[in-house]
């Protein structure tokens, strides 16, 4: 089982239950691929670096699990297919990427708390 984190970006005029609802829809793809899901984190409404489809905001989400190679293009054809994404990336992570975002998770539940 490999190490992924998948990071897509929903386009800003949905509402808060539709970014949920969008959310779910790929965290219950991932979970039927048979991955266990490490992390998820939504980073909220932000600003993009540059305009997308005329836009100039999304809301970021970050998924983190452990599966199969294959369950990469089921996702990103999931990404393709949902209008509701504008962009998307998934990365395969390496065992120093995978401490790194063991560190990071702790020390944002420690600046939340």
């Amino acid at each position: 089982m490999n190490n992924y984190e998948t990071v897509f970006i929903l386009t800003p005029v949905l509402s808060e239950s539709q970014v949920e609802e969008a959310v779910n829809k790929f965290v219950d793809l991932i979970k039927e691929k048979n991955c266990e899901i490490v992390a998820k984190e939504n980073w909220g409404l932000k600003k993009l670096a540059y305009p997308i489809q005329l836009k100039k905001n999304g809301f970021y989400t970050l998924i983190e699990f452990k599966g199969e190679g294959t369950v990469v293009a089921d996702l990103e054809l999931a990404f393709k297919r949902d209008e509701r994404v504008i962009r998307y990336l998934t990365t395969k992570l390496d065992k120093h990427a995978v401490e790194y975002a063991i560190t990071r998770r702790t020390k944002v539940k420690a600046a939340k708390a």
